[in-house]
């Protein structure tokens, strides 16, 4: 057992013991908030009025008289009001909301609506400047639209300076940023949350209608187009995902597998042991993170309390939560970032628990 050992200094996190827990406790031994301006529409209300009629146009979908206030050749793209009521949708944009408001917390700025918020640039430089860890040479502050246009130009610059090499098209520009276009802006986030391998669980396949607006010769034409938001976690990151030693392993010699799987088993038994503790499945019994908690305690010799993790996870979240827990833990012991997600784990994916693994394999192999 692990008398003498020292105890981790953490950050509290309040949870509920259950009865369950006593068994497993046996084997241890004890604002940016914005008013929209209002705009004068009324001179655009007769060409409104024709858009809404026009013979193209999706049953039930309302546009209003400034979004047809179009040059000719140009087009506007627009969500349907049904896909915005998408609980699929709905869903992405609080997930989306909740990792930038987590991610600016120091910054003090709080998003509550993507379109309102994010139109002008400020919110999209100082989370790309924490993601990245870049400084862009913008104006704090713009309350003009140039300058919140030359703002948005600086920072959609780097942003694609930095995703086209991967292969990721850009959906997304000044003016459609500008101008609130929420399928636009949700697009950008998304492919920065992946790059950057944001620890959160965005919904997979979720798509929506956009209405298309067209002038032709000054008649308004309009078209209802699907847009696809995000795929699956495994193709969304595998844009980003570099490809080392178990991508080749997995690849070209699976027969081998087995022979990493067996000497990572036996150097986490080692050591779990210790709490009559075993491992006898890499995927699964990693999976909700309490194994990899307590072993970074045995490999770093501290004692985890109890109340700092779940024991017995019952819920995604729960267990998402142990696992990014166990890499804050790898890395005050100096470890770099693990780069799988800690989703990835709690999904069973076999390639990022190997390498969480093998880099504690890697970094401890010959501790006792």
């Amino acid at each position: 057992m692990m008398s003498g050992a020292t105890t981790k200094s953490t950050t509290p996190h309040c949870v509920k013991m259950k009865k369950d827990e006593s068994s497993f406790l046996g084997k241890l031994g004890g604002t940016l908030v914005r008013k929209k301006k209002s705009k004068e529409v009324s001179d655009l209300h007769e060409e409104g009025k024709n858009a809404i009629n026009a013979p193209m146009l999706p049953t039930g979908t309302d546009i209003h008289p400034e979004d047809t206030l179009l040059e000719d050749n140009a087009e506007r793209v627009m969500l349907d009001p049904t896909s915005r009521e998408n609980l699929k949708f709905k869903d992405l944009l609080k997930v989306l909301i909740d990792w930038i408001n987590s991610e600016l917390e120091e910054d003090r700025i709080i998003v509550k609506d993507l379109e309102e918020d994010c139109y002008d640039g400020q919110v999209l430089q100082k989370l790309f400047e924490k993601l990245s860890g870049r400084k862009l040479n913008v104006a704090e502050v713009t309350q003009s639209e140039i300058g919140q246009k030359q703002k948005l130009q600086t920072v959609l610059e780097a942003v694609n300076e930095l995703l086209r090499p991967h292969g990721w098209t850009s959906e997304w520009s000044v003016d459609s940023i500008h101008s609130k276009n929420l399928v636009a802006i949700v697009h950008l986030l998304v492919a920065l949350a992946m790059h950057f391998q944001a620890p959160i669980r965005l919904p997979e396949h979720v798509s929506v209608q956009v209405v298309v607006v067209k002038k032709r010769e000054g008649i308004l034409q309009t078209a209802l187009v699907s847009k696809e938001l995000t795929s699956t976690t495994e193709m969304m990151m595998g844009r980003f995902a570099e490809r080392d030693a178990f991508d080749t392993l997995l690849d070209h010699a699976p027969d081998k597998l087995n022979v990493v799987k067996t000497s990572l088993i036996t150097f986490v038994n080692k050591h779990l042991n210790k709490l009559n503790l075993e491992v006898t499945e890499l995927e699964s019994q990693f999976a909700d993170g309490v194994y990899l908690i307590l072993l970074m305690g045995l490999l770093e010799n501290y004692f985890v309390p109890l109340y700092n993790f779940f024991l017995t996870p019952e819920s995604f979240e729960q267990k998402v939560h142990n696992v990014a827990f166990a890499f804050e833990l790898m890395q005050d012991g100096g470890l770099k970032k693990p780069k799988a997600r800690p989703e990835d784990v709690v999904n069973l994916n076999l390639k990022s628990t190997l390498r969480v693994l093998y880099n504690l394999f890697t970094n401890y192999k010959n501790s006792e």
